[in-house]
């Protein structure tokens, strides 16, 4: 299997508001910058739209490394967190609704078919592919702000 490295970031001008997402495949030195955004929608929802798109984007199964600064998103894989909100009919063990069943349920099919290895980052730092994420996801949800 191909080994890719996929970098992702959402962003959201307003919690709900206009958003944005960006994500950065490169393999082999080269790369592929992917973007978009909603009118009305939330930070953690671009999150996860970012890591869909970005391994949808892949033509054949691989192995992923992905880099995202949400914990949100990289807890919820790597801990299993989100395998047993779906098991329990989308409950988290607080007994509240788990937030973005649609993306969740699209995200754990993707990660099926690839071989997933998480990577946390601190978001705004020193990572130039995250910067450059959160660039295309600001520009995308300041697009969509300037519709409304």
């Amino acid at each position: 299997m191909k080994t890719v490295t996929l970098y992702t970031d959402g962003a959201c001008s307003g919690n709900p508001g206009p958003g944005g997402w960006g994500a950065i495949l490169e393999y082999m030195g080269v790369e592929k910058e992917l973007s978009g955004g909603e009118a009305s929608t939330t930070n953690n929802r671009m999150e996860l739209t970012a890591v869909i798109r970005g391994l949808q984007a892949l033509k054949e199964p691989c192995v992923v490394e992905l880099y995202s600064d949400s914990k949100y998103v990289i807890d919820a894989l790597q801990k299993g967190w989100a395998w047993g909100w779906k098991k329990k009919n989308w409950i988290k063990s607080d007994k509240k609704p788990a937030l973005n069943p649609d993306l969740w349920e699209i995200l754990l099919q993707l990660t099926l078919k690839h071989e997933l290895h998480y990577h946390w980052v601190k978001g705004h730092a020193e990572n130039e592919k995250n910067n450059r994420c959160d660039q295309l996801a600001v520009a995308q949800s300041a697009r969509y702000r300037e519709c409304m």
